[in-house]
């Protein structure tokens, strides 16, 4: 079996940057061990499997792996997976498409450059002890913002906001990769976990993503469904209107620009995460 498939750098503002996604077409036929063998053996932080696809209402249904596990809900493999679709597939190139994930439809919309979706509503789960993180990091209670909580946060994944008091702390993190796992399995709910360290600056974020695949602390690139945690965390807690840059990768050597806009009304939040999307490969693979 035959699959086209797209390489695609997302929320990158050139090639070479943001987090990597590889799209595989024309995937209705593969089994989920197959499509876990794949994103296994591509290693990007994720992939997708486009496994439907309807071309005269816009819509497809996706699957996300990454190389460890089926993800519900992940930011980045959305915006990728519809800037190929819209640029590369659909042959009237449309501004708004929707997405089928396994937590439902996503809504996705195209303006100018930027790929935007809209998050579904979020939760707001356990809030955590900061001195808890004193004991499998080099971090200090100063080194935490007192605005904001640390506090587990899903709109479809789940990720710990964990808010830094200044850039030099978000830089010269060091976490015990044995100790922060352990601490992650006792205290997160999800099978997928992560923790989402940031420093907001009024005007722009900082961010970085730390979670634990395969044995091995790994930083994600770019991470827009943690994106869209943290854009309802600061909605809750700092302002009712957001409009700003999350910077995320810059510490990997892989610069990402995550653009948040969103507001909350009458408790409903109308949570929008977008990016640039920048074409890098395609290609056969041989399923």
């Amino acid at each position: 079996m035959s699959l086209p498939f797209y390489i695609v750098d997302v929320f990158a503002d050139k090639k070479y940057a943001g987090n990597q996604l590889a799209v595989f077409m024309d995937a209705e036929n593969l089994k989920t061990e197959q499509m876990q063998q794949i994103a296994r053996e591509i290693n990007f932080a994720e992939s997708t499997f486009v496994t439907k696809l309807d071309r005269e209402n816009n819509k497809a249904e996706i699957r996300i792996f990454t190389p460890a596990h089926e993800m519900q809900f992940a930011g980045h493999p959305i915006i990728g997976t519809s800037w190929v679709l819209i640029n590369k597939i659909f042959e009237n190139a449309p501004s708004e498409m929707k997405v089928e994930v396994p937590i439902g439809p996503i809504a996705i919309h195209k303006s100018e450059d930027l790929i935007w979706l809209k998050a579904a509503q979020p939760k707001f789960w356990d809030v955590f002890s900061k001195e808890d993180f004193t004991h499998f990091s080099n971090l200090q209670v100063s080194d935490f913002e007192n605005q904001f909580p640390v506090q587990e946060v899903t709109t479809g994944s789940a990720f710990v906001m964990v808010p830094l008091s200044s850039r030099r702390a978000l830089e010269n993190l060091v976490l015990d990769k044995d100790k922060a796992g352990l601490w992650m399995k006792q205290h997160c709910k999800t099978d997928h976990q992560g923790l989402y360290f940031y420093y907001f600056e009024g005007t722009k974020v900082t961010s970085r993503l730390l979670y634990i695949e395969h044995n091995q602390l790994m930083e994600d690139a770019a991470t827009g469904s943690a994106s869209t945690c943290l854009q309802a965390s600061l909605l809750k807690y700092n302002t009712k209107e957001i409009e700003l840059i999350n910077f995320q990768g810059e510490f990997i050597n892989r610069p990402s620009e995550i653009y948040f806009k969103g507001k909350l009304v009458d408790d409903q939040y109308d949570i929008n995460i977008g990016g640039k999307a920048q074409f890098v490969a395609k290609g056969e693979w041989e399923a």
